[in-house]
């Protein structure tokens, strides 16, 4: 919570500790999500009859391993009984 030091102060310590781990790995999540925003022209291009070139090739393979990295948070967030 930025800007509520007040409400940060009172909650107990193992609190404050769980949800600053939980919005820095949030903001980790961000991050990586905001790095694969350029693979869906990546994608489409195959889609669209065109082929890829190597460079293309290496960077949607290294897409696909950033998102490999994430889908144990993302498995998480879908399970029964989570957040969403």
């Amino acid at each position: 919570m930025p800007g509520g030091g007040v409400k940060d102060a009172a909650l107990p310590g193992w609190w404050r500790q769980m949800v600053l781990s939980q919005r820095r790995e949030a903001g980790r999540i961000l991050s990586e999500l905001m790095e694969t925003r350029g693979i869906m022209p990546l994608l489409m291009k195959a889609r669209n009859g065109q082929s890829w070139n190597a460079s293309e090739k290496a960077l949607l393979l290294a897409h696909l391993r950033r998102m490999a990295h994430l889908s144990p948070y993302l498995i998480a967030l879908l399970l029964p009984g989570s957040v969403l």
